[in-house]
Order: C-alpha cells, then sequence, then structure tokens
C-alpha cells in the first residue's frame, strides 16, 4: 500500500452538466428535485421561481436580469419564464466537498437561494466563464474543470455576502484535516482508526465531531467521497467500471457496484448512460 498522506487541504468540486438557454414565454421546468447544487444566472428577460425553503414550505420569487439563483440537492422547485419578457440564463450543476463552505461563504441558504451582486466586475467574469464552459463542450474536460473553478471563485467574489468564516474550535480543524485525509488517500484500503490518527484523536471523538458538524459517520462520509469521485470518472473518462471502482478504493468491482447503487440508486453503468 502506498504511504497514506497527511497534508494541506484543497477545495475540491465535481461538475455535472452545465448549458445555457434562451425560453419559450411560460416555459417551465418542474416541479422536481436536483441530486446536486444547481445555479442560473439569468442574462436577459424575468422569470419566477417557486422553491422549498428551510422548512419545507414553498416561496416564491420574481428574478431578473443581472440576478441569479441556487438550488440545492434535494429542493423541490419549479421557475417559469415570464409570458412578455422570458428570460435568457446559463446554468451550471455541481457538488463537492467544500462546495457547502463556499456557498455558505456567498450568502446563499435555502431560505435566501437568489443571487446579488455588488462587484459588477466579477459578475462579468462568471457570466463568461458559465458562456465560455457551456459553448466549448467539446474542450479537454480537465480545461472546462479549470474554468468551472474561475467560476466558482468569481460567484463568491462577487456576491454581498462574501466573508471568510472563522472559528477557534479545534472540532473545526479535526474535521478540516480528516477531510484533507479522505481526499489523499481515498483510493487506498483506508481505515476510520487511519483517518483518525492522522487528527490525532480517537475513533469515538471523531465520530461525535463528524455527527456535530456534518451530520454523517465518518464511514458514511467516506463512501460518499469515494462515490462522488466515482461519478466523475464515469461522466469524464471511458474506463472501465473494475477499473472505477479500483481508482476509488474498491478493487472487488461487486462491493463497488454494491455501494454505488446504494448511494445513487442505480448500477454505475445505468448511471453512465444516464448522464451521457
Amino acid at each position: 500500500m502506498p504511504e497514506i498522506l497527511c497534508g494541506i487541504s484543497t477545495f475540491q468540486a465535481a461538475f455535472y452538466q452545465y448549458g445555457w438557454e434562451r425560453c419559450t414565454p411560460a416555459h417551465q421546468f418542474g416541479p422536481a428535485a436536483r441530486t446536486h447544487y444547481l445555479f442560473h444566472y439569468v442574462i436577459s428577460g424575468t422569470g419566477l421561481l417557486m422553491a422549498q425553503d428551510q422548512k419545507g414550505e414553498t416561496r416564491n420569487y420574481s428574478i431578473k436580469s443581472g440576478q441569479g439563483f441556487l438550488l440545492y440537492p434535494g429542493q423541490i422547485s419549479t421557475y417559469i419564464a415570464d409570458k412578455t419578457n422570458p428570460w435568457e440564463y446559463a446554468w451550471l450543476e455541481f457538488d463537492g466537498l467544500r462546495v457547502k463552505e463556499a456557498l455558505d461563504i456567498a450568502g446563499f441558504s435555502k431560505n435566501q437561494p437568489i443571487y446579488h451582486a455588488v462587484s459588477k466586475e466579477y459578475r462579468e467574469i462568471m457570466m463568461n466563464e458559465m458562456l465560455y464552459i457551456a459553448n466549448h463542450p467539446d474542450e479537454p474536460p480537465f480545461h472546462l474543470i479549470g474554468h468551472s473553478y474561475l467560476f466558482l471563485d468569481a460567484l463568491i467574489r462577487s456576491t454581498s455576502s462574501t466573508r471568510m468564516i472563522k472559528t477557534g474550535k479545534m472540532s473545526d480543524y479535526y474535521i478540516k484535516e480528516a477531510i484533507n485525509f479522505v481526499e489523499q488517500n481515498f483510493p487506498y484500503d483506508i481505515s476510520i482508526e487511519d483517518i483518525a490518527a492522522c487528527c490525532g484523536i480517537n475513533r469515538s471523538y471523531l465520530g461525535k465531531i463528524f455527527h456535530d458538524s456534518i451530520g454523517k459517520t465518518p464511514q458514511e462520509f467516506l463512501i460518499h467521497y469515494r462515490m462522488s469521485k466515482a461519478t466523475e470518472l464515469l461522466k469524464m473518462t471511458k474506463l472501465s467500471i473494475a477499473d472505477i471502482g479500483n481508482a476509488v478504493g474498491y478493487p472487488n468491482q461487486l462491493h463497488f457496484s454494491r455501494a454505488f447503487k446504494n448511494i445513487y440508486g442505480v448500477s454505475p453503468k445505468n448511471w453512465r448512460d444516464q448522464n451521457h
């Protein structure tokens, strides 16, 4: 087994789909829920968003050009183009370990899903990155991922609520170190004891702070992370299912397929067929 790494944390995100659309009058999408985060930026026109808040109650939002909206995984929503001035928008679907943290910094929540920019400069950069991605689908995957990170950076920098969340709690430090350990070592045969040892704490305490901060056990987090990396490989490469399973820490293809289906509800092969 290669040397297990404990090192500097990195931001990671995965991008699933993207596009641009000039809608017809009263064009409607939904009601539906997404598996990942979905951001729309309205280039021109207006429309209506109906989305669940944190209590599960539906709120209505009127959105115009220069604004946008964020939808959360599992959040039921409907959005409708205006009858007389239908909107044109670009959109990106994405997810990842630190994405929620980035969106929190940008001021988003289910109660505040509307994008308001305070910086016109960074708003323009964000829009241009989204349009570049939408208009260059044949570029190499890592090239588009690079532009996707520039989109996220501009999204955060352009918001009026941009702020760094700083706490002095040691539990936050341990969580970041544990996430970093998983990021660097997920392809290997690592255990929860290995993660705790890298942080210098015991397994029981690691489980407690994960439950309090993330809402998952360390084991659940590790599995979800491995499966999220598997979806990237399924979408962006032509590797076999067995090779992808091995790349994310599952040398046994049957065990990999079973774990993947437990998370996404379909087999890796069916997921790849549905997302191409």
